[in-house]
């Protein structure tokens, strides 16, 4: 007996309909929190004063200054040209497209990036035993491909059982106790680690573009990096479009810029893997 690839694909795009419709079921349960008046539960108040006991700053600290920065003269060199880079050609540029393309349209753009890189989360929630996440990641993806015309709109955005947190190949490392080893400030990509640039590598390779591009250049084909940087560019380039300012109030806020801009990379990322 023999499969045919059509069948098994309406079989995919069977399942990835059926798990949203469960999970929207599921999702008119009341909850067992909820009081029986169906009033909302009052807020639970958090104190406003510093616990000077609070050791989780000293921990913070100690994870930041665990990841070694021998390269910190070349670093702070490609800080700089980074720097140089935005306040000259990609400010300017994200301010321009923000008053020519609409905002739907931005938002649909990012959201065709984001949809487009689901097949990498995808992978990396399987690489790290997060069933659950994967099954998200995959229904999200064949949904917003198909109903929501490749991806241009989120049909799922505001169904958290279909949003998990993101997963990429740098975290995947993370888990299986894979050190930071050193930080690096690359031209043009930023801040990384060691261990987040060969991940960033593995998430390329995974890359619907970037495995294309593997299968031309091995079939003997004339191609370039053309098309990639053109999409990262674009990508790079609408995604700054909504963050206009940000990088400017971290900035001016730092008495160093190099190391604030390091340690807001590395806090973000181990937070990122304790989730």
């Amino acid at each position: 007996m023999t499969f045919r690839p059509s069948l098994i694909f309406f079989v995919l795009i069977l399942l990835a309909w059926i798990a949203p419709i469960q999970a929207l079921a599921q999702e008119s349960t009341p909850s067992l929190s909820t009081p029986a008046d169906g009033s909302a539960a009052p807020p639970q108040s958090t104190p406003s004063w510093d616990d000077p006991f609070d050791k989780s700053s000293d921990e913070t600290s100690e994870e930041i200054n665990a990841v070694a920065d021998p390269l910190a003269g070349f670093n702070r060199v490609m800080f700089k040209f980074n720097d140089k880079l935005y306040f000259w050609v990609l400010k300017p540029v994200a301010t321009g497209y923000r008053v020519a393309v609409p905002s739907p349209i931005r938002i649909s753009f990012k959201n065709f990036f984001f949809n487009l890189l689901g097949p990498v989360r995808f992978v990396n929630c399987l690489l790290q035993g997060k069933g659950k996440a994967a099954q998200a990641e995959f229904c999200r993806f064949m949904v917003n491909s198909t109903a929501g015309f490749l991806g241009f709109v989120n049909i799922v955005e505001d169904k958290p059982q279909f949003n998990p947190h993101i997963e990429d190949f740098g975290q995947t490392l993370a888990t299986y106790k894979v050190g930071n080893g050193i930080f690096i400030e690359w031209p043009f990509f930023g801040p990384s680690t060691l261990r987040d640039t060969v991940g960033g590598l593995g998430d390329w390779a995974l890359n619907p573009f970037g495995f294309m591009k593997l299968i031309n250049v091995n079939a003997g084909a004339l191609t370039s990096g053309t098309t990639n940087v053109a999409i990262y560019g674009v990508r790079t380039i609408n995604t700054t479009s909504f963050h206009l300012g940000d990088y400017e109030a971290l900035k001016n806020a730092a008495l160093d810029p190099y190391e604030a801009f390091r340690n807001a990379y590395i806090q973000n990322r181990n937070s990122k893997i304790a989730q």
